[in-house]
């Protein structure tokens, strides 16, 4: 057993990456989510996305969302854009504290996500980069598909290891690796680490995983052994990319800091019961069944009256 790290930094991307695959939500109840999850202690939250209405239609209006938002100043939040465009348009509306860039590791699901080969997409951040750096913004780039796709399979650690030193040379200051649609095993998480923390031990690395075949907690763990401490989730394990066949939702935040805070690493978040009732609000604006275990269940820690003792 490795030791693991005493706290997490957990990136809520309900707001973005959660939405993103659901009919389009009213700006309202857009903003409405971001300012609940911004009351439960989750340091970091990736608001919006200033990607284009006709591709993404769920994400549209993303300036007038977040200028409905009831910040916290002591949350951090991102914006997700896909071009210069994206940045300028982020900038605009003002008051993010980083842009996500974003791009896949396999031509084959760059090509359905964003119509263009990977190179290209260099070529995008690289504009992105040189937005944010005038506004003094740091720009991280989500690594889609870095355990594979449906497209190509599975994707060589060595690839993902080359595009993160290509990105790194255009100024990126992280990377957030996604598995878009599912691929990861714990052995693969441990493999693709391994090679990142050898190469580029000083940068950020954050993990996004998706639930499609059951293996995200698991994996997870697997991150938090080698020593991982920052991963994205999403409220009620909404999410889901709309060009990816077969994916499925993302981890659930509930279940994440559920399954951390009785492991005893902590979070920041004040209660997973307060994350909770932001989930039964996003299920009654969403009217659909949440893929969260524990807003189900409810916390190990929680007994029905049936058991409970004075």
């Amino acid at each position: 057993m490795r030791d693991l790290p005493k706290r997490v930094t957990i990136r809520e991307v309900g707001p973005r990456d959660g939405l993103q695959s659901e009919s389009p939500v009213a700006v309202e109840d857009r903003a409405r989510l971001i300012t609940l999850l911004s009351t439960t202690g989750v340091p970091e939250i990736e608001a919006v996305s200033f990607v284009s209405p006709k591709a993404v239609p769920s994400m549209a209006n993303a300036a007038d969302v977040w200028g409905r938002v009831e910040r916290n100043p002591t949350v951090r939040y991102s914006a997700l854009v896909p071009n210069r465009k994206g940045a300028e348009a982020a900038l605009a509306a003002g008051g993010f504290d980083s842009l996500q860039a974003f791009l896949a590791a396999s031509d084959g699901y760059n090509q359905a996500n964003v119509g263009k080969p990977v190179d290209e997409s260099i070529r995008d951040v690289a504009d992105v980069v040189s937005v944010a750096r005038e506004a003094e913004m740091a720009v991280e780039v989500s690594i889609s598909a870095a355990f594979g796709d449906p497209y190509e399979g599975d994707v060589e650690p060595g690839r993902v290891l080359g595009l993160a030193e290509k990105l790194l040379s255009v100024g990126v200051s992280g990377f957030s690796l996604g598995d878009t649609t599912g691929m990861a095993t714990p052995t693969r998480v441990w493999t693709l680490l391994e090679i990142l923390r050898d190469r580029l031990p000083a940068v950020r690395l954050n993990l996004h995983f998706h639930d499609t075949r059951g293996a995200a907690m698991a994996n997870v763990l697997a991150a938090l052994e080698m020593g991982c401490d920052d991963f994205d989730s999403s409220i009620g394990g909404i999410g889901g990319s709309p060009f990816a066949p077969g994916a499925g939702g993302n981890v659930s935040t509930e279940d994440l800091a559920h399954m951390l805070t009785d492991m005893g690493v902590e979070t920041g978040i004040e209660s997973v019961e307060g994350l909770l009732e932001v989930s039964e609000f996003l299920r009654g604006v969403l009217g659909h069944p949440l893929k969260s275990e524990v807003l189900a269940a409810g916390p190990r820690w929680t007994r029905s009256e049936k058991t409970k003792v004075d």
